[in-house]
């Protein structure tokens, strides 16, 4: 993903989003074939493989796209040569409501298994019975977890440049980190703001070698090596930032207006060990090859799985992790069940 231009997208589009009691009632009683957790790139291509290959099934998403739709203009995505993440989304769900997939905004409480079968559970109280499970949850933001961090998040604190971008026009901001993220998101801050630094605790940047050319090139920008945040300052809104040198312990003040937070994303770790998957020593779910985890009839997609490498976590990779889940899980349940199961 990358952006470096004035974003002009349209709206995510929610039209046609199921209600929870809806969904719930008129699945009520039926065994899916599969049940999608997530609703990015990952998510999205499982639906739409599974529905090509005659699978009953519904999507449980908190939102869809997930961090796509939070993108600014993505660049590497075969077929497009930019185009923004809302509008890139719109076009994932376009392709999956036309096989008539239901998506049901909502989060999983739980998975039980009973007679191998999985009944998934969501926040609102719902329950599907299912033959598989499909987990394209991705990754959570993580946090500075620094003072004033929550006390200032909306008040100059954001973890999201695309969203709040446009908020921080004539200002002075920061971002923290150094990978991809970090990059572009600082890039697309310069359409916007005075000044845009870049916090970096090392001496060199993880990101891909074409946004450090470009963020080298930017007047606007200039980047603050080895150094780190230690504390977010202000009264009513975020007023300043105190940094500390990773090398020689000094301290100093930043003045900002604002600060977005790019310092990578953590898999939501207590959720995976409840159901009792295996995970690596990060956190992630580990999935061999064909996407399967150690538990029969679940599998993994996209930025949750241990398989994919950090620091490229791609959507052209979790999309492609999608379909091949969707397709283990179809010749699992074909196996296991034939074609003419009860549907």
């Amino acid at each position: 993903m990358s952006s470096g231009g004035l974003l002009t997208s349209t709206m995510l589009n929610t039209t046609g989003l199921e209600l929870s009691g809806e969904v719930a009632e008129k699945l009520k009683g039926k065994v899916l074939d599969t049940v999608i957790i997530g609703g990015g790139p990952a998510g999205l291509s499982a639906a739409m493989y599974a529905a090509r290959f005659g699978l009953s099934t519904v999507v449980i998403t908190e939102e869809i796209g997930g961090q796509v739709g939070k993108a600014g203009w993505v660049e590497d995505y075969l077929g497009y040569v930019r185009i923004t993440g809302p509008d890139l989304v719109n076009k994932f769900e376009e392709h999956v409501r036309y096989y008539n997939v239901p998506i049901l905004i909502d989060s999983v409480e739980r998975i039980t298994i009973s007679n191998d079968l999985f009944k998934v559970t969501t926040v609102s109280g719902d329950e599907f019975t299912s033959r598989t499970v499909i987990i394209a949850v991705g990754e959570r933001r993580r946090k500075l977890n620094v003072p004033g961090e929550d006390k200032y998040s909306g008040k100059g604190v954001s973890y999201c440049a695309p969203c709040d971008a446009p908020l921080f026009k004539d200002k002075v901001v920061a971002v923290v980190g150094g990978g991809d993220s970090a990059a572009s998101s600082a890039l697309l801050l310069t359409e916007y703001a005075t000044k845009v630094y870049l916090i970096h605790r090392r001496s060199s940047l993880r990101a891909q070698p074409i946004y450090q050319d470009l963020l080298l090139k930017n007047s606007k920008i200039t980047i603050i090596w080895n150094t780190v945040v230690k504390e977010l300052k202000g009264d009513k809104v975020l007023k300043s930032a105190i940094l500390q040198r990773t090398d020689t312990g000094e301290l100093m003040e930043l003045p900002i207006d604002g600060i977005f937070i790019e310092i990578g994303a953590e898999p939501p770790v207590e959720f995976f060990k409840v159901i009792g998957l295996d995970l690596d020593k990060n956190g992630y779910i580990n999935v061999n090859t064909m996407m399967e985890t150690n538990i029969k009839g679940i599998y993994a997609a996209g930025d949750c799985v241990s398989l994919t490498p950090r620091g490229f976590r791609q959507i052209i990779t979790a999309a492609a992790q999608g379909a091949l889940a969707a397709y283990s899980a179809y010749n699992y349940i074909l196996t296991k069940y034939g074609q003419n199961r009860e549907k």
